[in-house]
């Protein structure tokens, strides 16, 4: 899975996640209905409802954390294991794509949250989960629970993995629906960011 699914689906999941804990998302008083219905009560644009869903998750969490956990193993080990230790690795799939480093990540988050009432670690919590269960690391178990099976990781043949992946990428369908569904519910969040003129707002709290 590539940067528009695990940017995209993580924050659709986290979206869905807080709409099930939560409820549904009520809409914020400064917005006006669009007209009345004849039976005397008011309906809101399509629109409004959809920034009341993100605008209830990013009164909870950064979403900015968020989305960077969504990347967060890939942005660790794959510079890592696939550059910087290619020789002794070569995997880009490593530390930060085990179950060992999701656990010490929330336990860390759950520390700070109940001690001192910080939540930053918990969204990257949350997208770090998102991404192991979106790459299926089920599948990997030896990567995935480490150092269970061994310390060492799998070596792949990482030879020519940038070719492969520019032609499964419009060729196969597991590849790049993902991308098309997660690069859609980007697109839908950013067209929020700029009608109700959020984006100043995201960039600099993390919030709608």
């Amino acid at each position: 899975m590539l940067l528009l699914a695990h940017l995209g689906l993580t924050l659709g999941a986290a979206v869905l996640v807080n709409g099930a804990l939560t409820g549904v998302p009520q809409l914020r008083p400064e917005v006006a209905p669009e007209h009345s219905a004849g039976d005397g009560t008011t309906r809101h644009p399509p629109s409004r409802r959809i920034t009341a869903w993100f605008a209830s998750l990013g009164e909870r969490v950064d979403i900015r954390l968020l989305l960077v956990g969504s990347l967060l193993p890939d942005i660790i080990d794959k510079p890592l294991g696939q550059w910087l230790l290619r020789d002794a690795i070569s995997n880009g799939r490593i530390f930060c794509h085990t179950l060992l480093f999701l656990i010490l990540l929330t336990l860390g988050g759950l520390y700070l949250y109940l001690s001192r009432h910080r939540t930053w670690l918990l969204p990257l919590s949350f997208g770090t989960l998102a991404h192991l269960v979106f790459d299926q690391m089920w599948l990997s178990p030896h990567t995935l629970f480490w150092p269970i099976y061994g310390v060492a990781f799998e070596r792949l043949d990482l030879t020519g993995w940038i070719q492969r992946l520019l032609y499964e990428l419009p060729n196969t369908p597991s590849v790049y629906t993902p991308e098309i569904i997660g690069g859609v519910i980007l697109v839908l969040f950013m067209w929020v960011l700029l009608v109700d003129r959020k984006l100043h707002t995201f960039i600099t709290r993390g919030r709608l």
